[in-house]
């Protein structure tokens, strides 16, 4: 399936409402099993990822063994340490681009504190076969350098083992906003985490119980935020359902975007209004994206599509995404004209241009961002053809819709 989206004909005006955030969901449904909770988790995501962790959570309690988070990352992280502290014997497996993404850190780590794991096929990535168990406990070191969810994972489960858990983390550490994320909604569950530098101290305690409801997603904010950058008119975009005091650092957008697209925050009415703004002449952006990965393909795809030239830093984790980004940055960037330099965590733009495809059709690698931050590439070429537009349900199952209430064409070709 191949979508062509088109730009609305006119000046952009909508007001979306934005699906809830995953990150805030899928930390919530762990902690509620952990608390045994019967109170209710209001605004639960609807994105792929979500889902499949909730379905698991459910099986579980019917006595289901298998799992199968399909292409769900986060999924598979945190329910293979829940799963390692849960009296059984367990698998877990995903998808063909799952299999391939690695998780011996994390089951490392389990081990050390006691976790029974063994791999099922290749050495260090799933699937896994887990015997869980009460846990030790006690002292292990993390390279900060790797994913975070790694560490959710292990602080979450931290208080059910017998002499908790210290984590000594190593070097820099990335996505720190998603860690402060975790240690906050362990804290609204009862569960008191000590934290001095790089050192994370939690002691044996009991969760408690209850009623959540999650916060939209800052991330899906983001190609709001494309979107009235792009817009060859004006652009006024209501959001609703965001809090300035957020959660979740990809609230980090709206100063990102500060100097091509104003916010104004309604508190009360828990919403905000984004509009564009005329850019001065020859600004240029410097970022390390450590602490936000998730929102480098919205501004390197702004970026080219507004000749601001780049340099952007700390993008190691996006080697080891649902795909590559980096690489497909580089690869969908060229189809429409833009040379982007790359390195092993960083990619630069400074205006280089090549000839573009005639009808470039942008592939998505089974990468719910890749679809995202190109759609509204069409504001500036007219058109864009993107390849396996459903990729979208893993976190914003809506998007193509929200397009066309923004008045954008959309159409499905076979």
């Amino acid at each position: 399936m191949i979508y062509t989206i088109q730009p609305p004909a006119s000046a952009i005006h909508a007001k979306i409402r934005l699906p809830a955030s995953k990150s805030i969901s899928n930390r919530i449904l762990i902690l509620n099993a952990l608390s045994k909770s019967n109170d209710p988790i209001e605004n639960l995501s609807d994105s792929d990822d979500t889902q499949v962790l909730r379905k698991a959570l459910l099986s579980l309690q019917s006595g289901a063994a298998d799992f199968d988070v399909g292409a769900a990352g986060t999924s598979m992280r945190f329910l293979t340490a829940y799963l390692t502290q849960k009296e059984g014997i367990q698998t877990i497996t995903g998808s063909e681009r799952m299999k391939n993404r690695p998780i011996r850190i994390l089951a490392d780590s389990l081990r050390e504190i006691g976790g029974q794991i063994e791999y099922m096929e290749k050495e260090g990535f799933p699937p896994l076969q887990i015997r869980g168990r009460k846990l030790t406990g006690g002292a292990i070191r993390l390279n900060g350098g790797v994913s975070s969810q790694y560490l959710s994972a292990l602080m979450m489960i931290a208080p059910l083992t017998q002499q908790g858990l210290d984590i000594q983390l190593e070097g820099n550490i990335i996505s720190r906003p998603y860690i402060d994320m975790t240690a906050r909604l362990m804290q609204t569950f009862g569960v008191q985490v000590f934290r001095n530098g790089q050192h994370i101290r939690i002691e044996p305690q009991i969760y408690q119980p209850v009623p959540f409801t999650v916060e939209n997603d800052w991330s899906a904010a983001s190609y709001w935020y494309e979107i009235a950058a792009l817009a060859k008119n004006s652009a006024e975009i209501e959001l609703t359902g965001l809090e300035q005091n957020s959660l979740q650092g990809d609230a980090k957008v709206a100063k990102l975007f500060e100097s091509i697209v104003s916010t104004d925050y309604d508190t009360f009415a828990g919403k905000i209004i984004i509009r564009k703004i005329s850019a001065k002449s020859g600004i240029s952006m410097n970022y390390d994206f450590t602490n936000e990965p998730d929102l480098a393909q919205t501004l390197v795809v702004t970026c080219c599509l507004s000749d601001i030239p780049f340099h952007f830093t700390g993008l190691q984790s996006l080697r080891i995404k649902e795909t590559d980004r980096i690489s497909a940055l580089q690869t969908e960037l060229k189809k429409l004209g833009y040379t982007v330099k790359t390195s092993e965590a960083a990619m630069e733009w400074t205006g280089e241009r090549c000839s573009p495809d005639a009808n470039p059709v942008i592939s998505t690698y089974e990468d719910h961002r890749m679809a995202m931050a190109f759609a509204p590439a069409c504001l500036k070429t007219e058109k864009i053809r993107i390849k396996d537009p459903g990729v979208v349900s893993k976190s914003y199952p809506k998007f193509w819709e929200d397009l066309e209430k923004a008045g954008f064409d959309i159409k499905a070709v076979k």
